[in-house]
């Protein structure tokens, strides 16, 4: 065989090889029934095309991006995940005062926000002062946990959400023997929640109070 051929053999072999290489990214970041949705995300398939092929259920209570799937905003398809952050026991909800927040699914980010600018003000003539930052919100919005720094407290929208969408399908990692705070308030009133399936107002926020010491819930938005 000439030079001049082996060449040619070469240069189409390479060729091949790149469309092949090609082809396979392409595939990946197509929907593909032979693979669970979990794979199917994590290979970069876009969550509007999941949800074409399957459903926004088949995505609740999958474990991903540090917490597990229990809203799908069908606008921007972003994900909402949340984990439970108890390891560090009960903590206060931080300086008493009055502020009404949001009860939306997905508020959570602005609600902290809110508490957290709160806190900073001189609250001892209206309320009460905590005193340092080791309260829940401050806490949550400082914190590095499975690999992420975007964590907040969830609403209570969002809470009945994980509830619903997550818990009571038996995902996740709640735990039920604790009362966890929400970010959702009214005047000096806070919304809690427990996640006690044999409770009959369990997943049912309820008005606490920011004298209390609560669980911590967290949450965060996955955009893709």
């Amino acid at each position: 065989m000439s030079n001049k051929n082996l060449l040619i053999i070469v240069f189409f072999s390479l060729q091949l090889m790149f469309c092949d290489d090609e082809s396979q990214q392409i595939i990946l970041t197509d929907y593909n029934n032979e693979l669970s949705i979990l794979e199917n995300l994590n290979n970069g398939v876009s969550v509007e095309e999941i949800i074409e092929n399957t459903s926004i259920a088949s995505l609740y209570g999958l474990e991903y991006e540090g917490g597990y799937i229990f809203h799908v905003d069908q606008n921007d398809f972003s994900l909402l995940i949340a984990t439970d952050f108890s390891e560090m026991g009960n903590v206060a909800w931080g300086d008493v005062f009055s502020l009404d927040t949001s009860a939306d699914i997905g508020s959570g980010r602005d609600n902290t926000d809110l508490i957290i600018q709160g806190n900073l003000s001189d609250n001892s003539i209206n309320g009460t002062e905590h005193g340092n930052d080791n309260y829940a919100f401050k806490i949550v919005d400082d914190l590095v946990y499975n690999n992420h720094d975007d964590w907040f407290i969830p609403s209570s929208g969002s809470m009945s959400a994980i509830y619903n969408n997550v818990h009571s399908n038996g995902f996740g990692n709640f735990d039920e023997e604790l009362v966890y705070w929400s970010s959702t308030k009214q005047g000096y009133f806070p919304y809690v929640m427990s996640f006690d399936l044999s409770l009959g107002w369990g997943g049912q926020s309820f008005i606490g109070a920011c004298t209390q010491v609560n669980g911590l819930l967290i949450a965060r938005k996955v955009s893709q």
